[in-house]
């Protein structure tokens, strides 16, 4: 790399909040070590891309940028290009990359993000490509700083990695075994956070309500929830995501007590059929599930509840499917991820016989929507011409004139304001209904 020159760098993050925390973190160490950031390949001196493995669709796209940068290489040869995250973790993706994408310069994994200042500088100094994966850890490594993408909500990880192994996920052999930070270090994070001034935190876990197990001593997310809330200056607490099968009666109890946890819960169910659901590993039926969130609501009758949704599961059948439609029904959710059933290498599911078309998959999946969206509506009905409080977050990426922000509640609102107001908890009327977003007005 060229001497007494700035150097640049631009991060492409694939995948879920783990992932988009983990690129902070990335961008902090690259900024340590004299890079700045750019918002174009072009300028680049540095590019990551930080990938997923969780979707079939995630792991296409990498490849085809991959692609389009051998010509970025070839125009600028001190250009390092690497890779991380949990597409890095599979042996065979290495092997691809390896032998097809050869102007990769660094692969690293989910375990070592910390090791990347150290990277770069065996690189810069051998010009070799460098991989350097940590297949599993029990370390959790602490001292890391993020580059947060706001100023006033953060992620913080509780824990790491996952004990699930549900058939159809990748994360357990990508993220590993879990394991648990201390809550003396999350709470200092914490207080430090909403000492710069940061409203809002969103705690992140595989599956938080497992939180503890792996420490030393009996400590239940539950309790960490009620010593987080004791934090001076920090107004909501979020999280994300439960495992309906740890959901306890005690963090129903400090969910419904607590007042800085937002009244909003994001409980996959994945599906209605019980025949499905064992397949899948969930450890939980339809009907404790259904019971849980019969608990749920009368301990917190204001709650929104969002949930996954996966469609054409192996041996998915008519039935099993028309299950899932009735459990919608019931449950009436604010909102949902929904999502094609794909093969993921590495995973049971991959191996199971009667996949399922993919002309069934897209016709159930179409069904699903449109049993979803009117419900969608009615539920955000309740808000008419109510005055919530928002969390103003940014200027509308459609109407540069409207602010956006989200309620206690996870509803997103649009609502004319200054841009001055970003980061402030303000009061909104709201007097226009949608399927997926409200409109209002400062109160």
């Amino acid at each position: 790399m060229k001497k007494n020159k700035q150097k640049y760098y631009h991060i492409i993050t694939y995948g879920c909040q783990m992932n988009e925390h983990d690129s902070e973190k990335i961008s902090w160490l690259l900024e340590d070590l004299g890079y700045v950031w750019t918002d174009t390949k072009e300028n680049s001196d540095f590019i990551v891309y930080n990938t997923c493995l969780v979707r079939e669709n995630a792991e296409l796209k990498v490849y085809g940028q991959l692609g389009a940068l051998k010509g970025l290489k070839r125009q600028n040869p001190d250009l390092i290009i690497a890779l991380c995250g949990c597409m890095m973790q599979r042996e065979e993706i290495r092997e691809i990359i390896l032998s097809k994408y050869k102007h990769v310069d660094i692969i690293f994994g989910t375990n070592n993000i910390h090791k990347l200042p150290q990277l770069i500088h065996r690189y810069e100094q051998t010009g070799d490509t460098i991989v350097d994966i940590i297949e599993d850890s029990r370390e959790i490594v602490e001292d890391i700083n993020a580059n947060r993408m706001y100023s006033y909500k953060a992620f913080v990880n509780i824990m790491y990695g996952c004990n699930n192994f549900c058939t159809y996920c990748i994360v357990p052999y990508t993220r590993g075994r879990e394991k648990s930070r201390e809550p003396k270090n999350i709470i200092n994070e914490i207080k430090e956070l909403t000492s710069k001034g940061y409203k809002e935190i969103t705690l992140l876990g595989q599956n938080v309500n497992s939180y503890g197990k792996t420490l030393n001593y009996n400590y239940s997310f539950a309790k960490l929830l009620r010593e987080i809330n004791k934090i001076e200056g920090l107004e909501r607490i979020r999280f994300m995501t439960s495992h309906p099968k740890d959901l306890s009666d005690e963090l129903i109890e400090a969910m419904a007590s607590l007042d800085k946890v937002c009244e909003h819960l994001h409980l996959p169910v994945q599906s209605g059929s019980n025949k499905i659901l064992k397949a899948m590993n969930r450890k939980y039926t339809r009907e404790e599930y259904l019971l849980l969130i019969d608990k749920i609501r009368k301990a917190i009758p204001e709650i929104a509840i969002s949930t996954d949704i996966i469609v054409g599961f192996p041996g998915e059948r008519e039935e099993d499917f028309e299950e899932t439609l009735d459990l919608v029904k019931e449950v009436r959710y604010d909102s949902a991820f929904t999502f094609l059933y794909s093969i993921r290498e590495g995973t049971i599911a991959a191996n199971m016989e009667n996949q399922v078309p993919d002309e069934i998959k897209h016709n159930r999946f179409q069904k699903l929507l449109d049993t979803l969206y009117p419900i969608f509506y009615e539920k955000n009905l309740n808000y008419e011409n109510k005055i919530v409080e928002v969390l103003v977050e940014e200027v509308s990426k459609n109407d540069p004139n409207m602010l956006t922000g989200r309620t206690r509640t996870g509803k997103l609102i649009h609502f004319k304001g200054n841009r001055e107001l970003i980061g402030q908890l303000v009061d909104v009327r709201i007097d226009k209904i949608k399927t997926f977003t409200l409109e209002g007005c400062l109160v």
